[in-house]
């Protein structure tokens, strides 16, 4: 009962903290305004941070191959969010490939000790890109509890 309790607390966690975002995605629109179905910029994030997650849990029971498909995702939703959006600091956008970089090679050399130090600094320069764009209050962390309750991180299938 226990265990249910603290996942349930988890969801809710994620639950809040997701919806406490929406009201700054009707302000965050595309280049030009939001049409043909461009994502907004918020919804970017809000996949970006999943797989934040995802990534994490991956990297650290081993699961490389999903640690991989996660980082290319977070990748691809960050280079979205750049074409996308000429108001973000590209800067930012673009120093993330260094830490995407680490822990491409970390997970390609099955490291766990350089995987949680590339996250960590993936980690610092999501905050820091955050803070220049003065939406500091959105602060991301490593995981405390996994939301994912459905998904087998662990090595599993092949």
């Amino acid at each position: 009962m226990k265990r249910l309790s603290l996942v349930w607390s988890a969801a809710m966690v994620a639950t809040v903290a997701l919806a406490a975002t929406i009201p700054l995605a009707a302000a965050q629109q595309p280049n030009g305004g939001e049409k043909n179905g461009t994502p907004r910029l918020a919804d970017l994030m809000e996949a970006a941070q999943a797989r934040h997650i995802k990534l994490w849990f991956a990297g650290i029971t081993g699961n490389w191959k999903l640690a991989g498909y996660q980082t290319r995702q977070i990748k691809t939703r960050l280079q979205e969010a750049a074409s996308l959006y000429q108001s973000l600091p590209v800067d930012d956008v673009t120093t993330m490939a260094k830490p995407i970089a680490a822990l491409t090679a970390a997970i390609a050399a099955e490291d766990s000790k350089a995987f949680v130090k590339a996250y960590g600094d993936l980690t610092a320069g999501c905050n820091s890109c955050h803070q220049e764009v003065k939406l500091g209050f959105i602060e991301l962390r490593a995981p405390a509890a996994n939301p994912f309750s459905d998904q087998v991180f662990g090595k599993g299938k092949k």
